[in-house]
Formats: structure tokens, sequence, C-alpha cells
């Protein structure tokens, strides 16, 4: 059985942030906002005057930096009553936080993503993080988000790596999506992979390839154009939709990996995934062509493709046989046409590394 999954409402658009009160005020009830000390910065007086314009009298909470239970009990304190919906507005880990508050309160929630890292604010997933900024749990909304908000001009405006983050962590979903349809696996949800999921994964990386290097240009300028807004809604609507009810495998189950290992530990999320896509191409038998253009095409945007290029470098035996064990216990790993064990991952790293390596440096 397909289960598909997705946010009740989204809006993107240069601007759009100047709507989030009117947006907030269809669906009625007491808003909390959630908001990171970058976007209060430079878009408070944007979000005031949106909710004074609509009448919304918010309470407005300042997020704390990271995503753990501490701070979800210290934002909850800060509550006099119970919202009826939480809207966090900055990136990933104040998204996280919003939703974990919203879980807990049994409140709507509401995205508005200042940055397009990754594809989490249409996800029903939230991470939360211990003291020392280890994961500890993923939590599940019981549903996905009821809007998301994507102003373009916000997110032109923010840093070129974290936009090349989000296009890390959406131009290889072609490849996890496709091997867990491939591989009758489930889904985010449970179910099995949706054909319309499918669709959107390939959608993605189509958009990607034609639209990357325009998209970064517009960044360079600070100012959305044409290429921009299709490359963002591939790297939030799409790939969030297609991630969690297509599937993921291989590239998803390496983070656990890398997040425990320094120095790759300290990648971003998205620079992890490009990584990890060209292992898993190899470990699942793509032709070595279509891994050179896929690795030669992420290598041009300023993307990893090597262990080295991700943390500056290479791993000795040991720390991959680590990788290899953390990755073989990911709850992702299922979900391949062709299973896989210690020797094929390893080899399949080493080979990354040997044929990358040489060619790129430290890409």
């Amino acid at each position: 059985m397909i289960v598909f999954g997705s946010p009740s409402r989204y809006v993107q658009g240069p601007g759009a942030l100047a709507g989030l009160g009117r947006e907030l005020a269809r669906m009625g009830g007491a808003v909390a906002l959630l908001v990171d000390p970058v976007m209060q910065d430079r878009h408070g007086e944007t979000i005031r005057a949106t909710c004074d314009e609509a009448g919304i009298d918010a309470s407005v909470l300042t997020f704390g930096g990271e995503s753990t239970w501490a701070e979800v009990d210290r934002l909850e304190g800060l509550l006099t009553t119970p919202p009826a919906i939480v809207a966090a507005i900055g990136g990933g880990k104040c998204i996280d936080a919003g939703k974990a508050l919203a879980h807990r309160l049994g409140a709507r929630v509401v995205t508005v993503p200042g940055i397009a890292s990754t594809d989490a604010p249409t996800s029903h997933n939230y991470v939360i993080y211990d003291a020392d900024h280890r994961m500890v749990e993923v939590g599940k909304l019981p549903r996905n988000p009821d809007l998301v908000l994507v102003d373009t001009r916000v997110i032109a405006q923010a840093p070129k790596a974290l936009f090349l983050a989000g296009i890390g962590d959406t131009i290889g979903k072609i490849h996890e999506v496709n091997c867990c349809a491939n591989a009758g696996g489930k889904n985010i949800f449970g179910g099995q992979s949706a054909l319309t999921a499918v669709v959107l994964a390939n959608a993605s990386h189509d958009i990607l390839l034609r639209d990357a290097h325009a998209a970064l240009a517009a960044l360079e300028r600070g100012e959305p154009d044409a290429a921009l807004e299709r490359a963002i809604e591939a790297t939030v609507l799409m790939s969030g939709l297609a991630f969690e009810s297509g599937g993921l495998s291989l590239a998803h189950s390496m983070t656990r990996g890398l997040t425990a290992l320094a120095p790759w530990s300290g990648a971003m999320h998205g620079f992890q995934i490009a990584y990890a896509n060209v292992v898993q191409m190899h470990a699942q038998g793509a032709p070595e062509a279509e891994i050179d253009a896929f690795a030669a095409f992420c290598a041009g945007l300023g993307l990893p493709v090597t262990l080295a290029g991700l943390g500056g470098r290479s791993a000795s035996p040991d720390e991959i046989a680590r990788m290899v064990e953390l990755t073989l216990a990911a709850p992702h790993i299922g979900n391949l046409p062709h299973p896989l064990g210690v020797d094929g991952l390893t080899a399949a790293i080493n080979w990354v590394e040997t044929r990358y390596g040489a060619r790129t440096g430290a890409a």
C-alpha cells in the first residue's frame, strides 16, 4: 500500500514573508512565533508588520540555537497560554525545535525557512540533538506542516554555501528514491514508494542539472530569478515530498557514520549526502560513465565527492570500518535492490576515494 504525505499549503516567491500574517489569519487561532536571531535581526520588522496588519497578536519566542529537549522545555516555559499554531522562522534547527514544541502542545505547524539547505521544512520529521550537538532522536509529527512559506528573496540573501548544501541534499534523491522503490522498501510513512514521489525525485534532479549554476549565480547577486525560483522549489518542496513519500536508502544511511566521526561530522548535511550518493551509485552497480558524470557535476558546483573533500583529509581503514558499521545499522539500509554488506560498502568507499581523489583533489 502506498502512502503519500505533504504540507497542506505551500507558498513561495519574492516577498512572501510579507504575507505571513494573512496566511496565519486564514488558519485561525492563537499563534506563537519561534524566530531565530538571524531572521529577527534581518527581517524582524517585516514579521512584526505582517502580523500587525493581519491582526495577529502573536507570542514571539527567540530560538536559543540548538534543537534539544532542554530548549523545548525552555520555550514551553515562556508561553502563558498554549498556542493553536507554532510558526518556526529560521534555519533547520529552529524549525526542528518549533516542530517539537508544536508536537508537545498539540499545535499546528507553520515553517518559514530562512535558508534552503535541506528539504526539512515540508517534512513531518524533526530532529533532536543533545548538548554536544549529537543527534539523539527523530520525532514525527502526526501530520505534515499546515503551511510552508518560502520567501525566495530571503533565501537569495543567505550564504551561498547553505543553498549549495540544499542542492547536495536534493540532487541525489533520484538514486535513493529509485533504489527504495525498486527494492520494494518502505518510505518515511511506512508505506510503499509512491510513483508520484519517484517522478518528483527525477524531476528535481533534472531541474538542478539545468538550473543549479544559474541559481547559484542569482545568489551571488542576492536577487531571485526564474532559475533560482525553480531550484528552490526543487530543493524545498519537490525533494521534501520525494524523500518522505518515496523513501531513502544508502546515502542517508551513511550520515549515521559520517556524523559520528570528526572531521566529517562537521560537514553540512547536504555536503555529506552529495558525497554519499557517489558511493551509493557505485555500490548499486551504476555504470562508471554515469558515476563520473554525476561526480563531475557535483565537483563543478563545489560539492565534495571524496572523504578528503568532505572533511579535509582522507579516512584511515579503522575510520572507514566504523563508518561502515554505523551505516549498515541505519534504518534505511534495507531499501536497496542489491543488499549490501561490510565488504561491498567498504569496497565502494575505497573505489570512490581512489577514482576521484586523484582527479579532483580535495573535491
